[in-house]
């Protein structure tokens, strides 16, 4: 028996290696922003979650960008957040809840997640992959199985991710 569904192009997946409390993270928001821009649907951005231990609230925050996801603003709350850093530093979970109520999200539900714990399994899952394939910063990217390290500088990587995207998208069956 044939199937007849339509064979989806595979799109290429950029996995971003993210910690919100990480300023070297905020700098490459640009970077981010113009790569979802520039690709659209043709190009996957996954965010993938490296709280490090050195930022005390980055955990919470990695747990509160799966909420903001699961309530369909995951990467409106990431850049939120990243683009306000200083005050996560100082005011810590209650910031989480405050940004996700400005972004029209259900903060009590937020607040809920962040006690339950309900995506702590998300957040440990990216970290054990990140550490088994050498994610030691943030923010690191993978494209193709190219390991891209932001966390020493952001200079060229943009360009370098776009060479790998484009020659993926020109790939025969992309």
């Amino acid at each position: 028996m044939s199937d007849s569904s339509p064979v989806r192009p595979v799109v290429p997946v950029l996995d971003v290696w993210c910690e919100l409390q990480c300023p070297d993270c905020r700098s490459a928001l640009e970077d981010v922003r113009a790569l979802r821009a520039r690709y659209g649907d043709r190009l996957e951005l996954r965010l993938r979650h490296f709280p490090l231990e050195k930022h005390r609230h980055a955990f919470a925050a990695a747990q509160a960008a799966e909420e903001a996801a699961e309530q369909g603003k995951g990467w409106d709350y990431v850049e939120a957040v990243l683009g306000r850093v200083e005050e996560l530093d100082r005011k810590g979970e209650p910031f989480l809840v405050e940004v996700a109520g400005e972004l029209g999200l259900d903060a009590e539900e937020f607040d809920t997640a962040l006690i339950d714990g309900r995506h702590i399994l998300i957040v440990d899952a990216d970290q054990a992959e990140g550490k088994a394939i050498g994610v030691s910063g943030t923010p690191t990217y993978v494209i193709d199985g190219e390991r891209l390290d932001g966390g020493k500088s952001q200079e060229g990587l943009r360009e370098r991710i776009e060479e790998i995207a484009d020659r993926l998208l020109a790939a025969p069956g992309a």
